[in-house]
């Protein structure tokens, strides 16, 4: 089994043209029990729905805005962004070369802690 993708690895099929069962531009690296890892390289606009597990993305290329529910935060290459379970979320004025590692984890309807903390 390999256990390491490249970016480069996994957007040479979102290259050639490959979009998922929504017709986005994602596609999946890993699989294991309720963790799975996707690929998101969206083009012009983000037209995504709520997901039924939480999820974090963290930016290999591009930068814009995050838009979650009413709070809107900029970001960049290298930054990492938490969308709990059920959440509207988006992201918008966009660089073109916008690539995205997705991690969806854990139970439908997310995991059952309350609060998110970011831990310095």
């Amino acid at each position: 089994m390999d256990l390491i993708k490249t970016i480069a690895e996994a957007t040479t099929q979102l290259d050639a043209g490959w979009r998922n069962e929504l017709g986005l531009p994602s596609i999946p690296v890993l699989s294991h029990q309720s963790l799975l890892v996707k690929v998101y390289a969206p083009r012009g606009d983000d037209p995504q729905t709520p997901h039924m597990q939480d999820e974090i993305y963290v930016v290999a290329r591009g930068r814009g805005e995050f838009v979650c529910d009413d709070k809107r935060k900029t970001f960049k290459e290298t930054d990492l962004l938490f969308v709990p379970a059920g959440k509207n979320h988006r992201f918008e004025n966009f660089s073109d070369d916008l690539t995205l590692w997705v991690i969806f984890f854990g139970r439908e309807g997310g995991e059952r802690r309350r609060t998110t903390e970011i831990l310095r």
